[in-house]
C-alpha cells in the first residue's frame, strides 16, 4: 500500500513550482530534514517554513512571511550574518542540530 505524502514532503518535491533559490533551499532541506537549516542570503542567515517557526520560538526572534512559493506563504525568520555565531551557540546549547548553507549561484 502506498504511503500518503505529507504536506512537508510535497513541499520538498514540488520543485518546479518554486523560485530557483527556494528550489535550492528545499533540496538541501529534503536531504537534512531533522536539522535547522540556516541559509545565507546576503547579510543574513534565513530559515524558512517549519524551521523558521521553531527558530523564532527558541531564539525569541521575529517570525514573518516573505512572498509565496508553490502558492503558499513562506514563513521566514533570520539573524544577521555577523551575529549568527551567538544564535547558533544558543541553539546547540538547547540540543538542536543545525546546518549552515551558503547560497550557490
Amino acid at each position: 500500500m502506498a504511503e500518503a505524502s505529507s504536506p512537508t514532503s510535497a513541499r520538498y518535491t514540488a520543485a518546479e513550482k518554486h523560485t530557483p533559490m527556494m528550489q535550492q533551499y528545499l533540496g538541501i532541506k529534503a536531504q537534512h530534514p531533522d536539522l535547522l537549516l540556516f541559509y545565507r542570503m546576503g547579510d543574513f542567515y534565513e530559515l524558512f517554513h517549519e524551521d523558521a517557526e521553531r527558530a523564532a520560538k527558541l531564539l525569541n526572534i521575529t517570525l514573518t512571511q516573505r512572498g509565496t512559493s508553490n502558492g503558499q506563504p513562506i514563513k521566514m525568520a533570520g539573524v544577521p550574518y555577523h551575529a549568527a555565531e551567538q544564535y547558533l551557540a544558543r541553539l546547540v546549547k538547547l540540543g538542536e542540530s543545525v546546518a549552515i548553507c551558503e547560497q550557490i549561484g
